[in-house]
């Protein structure tokens, strides 16, 4: 049950040097989480159109744009997990974001409003 004094909880002073450093590895972090999640969702489009429907002549290079992607999108993600010091089990959770359909959006989300939260931007 809420008591309201959650509003309460003073947040920890960031520096300044620390806030951009972060605000810059988060933006880094939030495009190529979309991007991923596109390419992925492109990808998915790809083999169900193959595999299922039997379409045939489909570009291969779907698959290695999303690949190359996903491995931009690992980096960042690795990024800002040292910058804002994310536990492993959260950091593998978040890198693993980009091979579900739909989840590095959510994921994005949730990281984002957590690391906003946390260093006041």
């Amino acid at each position: 049950m809420s008591t309201g004094q959650e509003a309460n909880i003073a947040v920890p002073a960031v520096d300044e040097a620390k806030q951009t450093k972060v605000r810059s590895a988060l933006l880094r972090y939030r495009v190529l989480a979309y991007a991923t999640g596109i390419w992925l969702l492109v990808l998915t489009a790809e083999v169900v159109a193959k595999y299922i429907f039997g379409v045939e002549n489909l570009p291969t290079w779907i698959a290695v744009v999303h690949g190359w992607v996903y491995f931009v999108y690992l980096i960042v993600t690795l990024d800002l997990a040292v910058k804002v010091r994310w536990p492993a089990m959260r950091t593998v959770g978040t890198l693993l974001a980009g091979t579900i359909p739909f989840l590095s959006f959510y994921v994005e989300h949730k990281r984002t409003v957590q690391v906003k939260n946390d260093y006041n931007l």
